[in-house]
């Protein structure tokens, strides 16, 4: 009957929130190794313009930091970069947290008999560890990740293919935290896009959203009023 897409990080979990905790955990490493480049690369929010690179939405942390690296330094320490690596994993799993309405949502979609499909951007490796470091990898039906794919979320191929595993669900229902990859992808497909509003693009002008939310249990609200409004 329904088939519900969802989003991974800063909708599920608090991605963008670990990401600041770790990198801030390694600024004591950073400044040892003089890398204050690196360092002023984050305070003035150079990473800003790596957003819309399609070959950024493929990658995990690694890849990311290694061209970050590459692009400040003419010659990287293979070794202090495996060595801020190290210590990143460990810092940002030990962050890492689904958001307090996340398992609760998922558990309500079950009792609603929904479909679950994970479509998220990043590395196969990386978003993998961190469904089975959440502890989430069951509640769904299928994950697609752009790093499997090839395509990532600013283009609507993996939200086609979601569509393309469940023919049979009547009701489509999209839910994430970024306009312009999951509300945009939704509506390729001709979903009912619901933008929860928090994480690193929580202030960012909304275009492609029917319904604007503040978190999942009031996105729970707006599907269960669409399937009566259905019923």
């Amino acid at each position: 009957m329904m088939l519900v897409i969802l989003d991974l990080d800063d909708t599920l979990c608090n991605t963008w929130e670990a990401l600041r905790i770790a990198v801030m955990k390694l600024v004591p490493t950073i400044i040892r190794m003089r890398k204050f480049r690196l360092i002023a690369y984050f305070i003035t929010k150079r990473y800003e313009r790596l957003e819309k690179l399609r070959d950024l939405h493929l990658l995990d942390f690694k890849g990311i930091f290694n061209r970050i690296m590459e692009d400040i330094y003419e010659d990287v320490d293979r070794e202090e970069v495996k060595e801020i690596l190290k210590l990143f994993d460990r810092f940002f799993f030990s962050s890492l947290k689904l958001y307090e309405d996340a398992e609760y949502f998922l558990k309500e979609l079950k009792n609603l008999k929904a479909k679950i499909v994970l479509v998220t951007d990043s590395a196969s490796s990386w978003q993998r560890k961190k469904l089975e470091v959440l502890g989430i990898e069951n509640y769904f039906d299928a994950v697609i990740v752009s790093g499997d794919t090839g395509h990532t979320k600013l283009e609507p191929y993996n939200f086609k293919l979601a569509k393309r595993m469940f023919p049979r669900e009547e009701i489509v229902f999209v839910v994430g935290d970024r306009d312009e990859t999951d509300m945009k992808g939704g509506k390729s497909i001709g979903a009912i896009t619901i933008l929860v509003r928090r994480g690193y693009f929580k202030g960012r002008r909304v275009r492609y959203a029917d319904h604007v939310v503040n978190d999942l249990y009031e996105a729970l609200e707006v599907i269960k009023n669409e399937l009566k409004a259905r019923a």
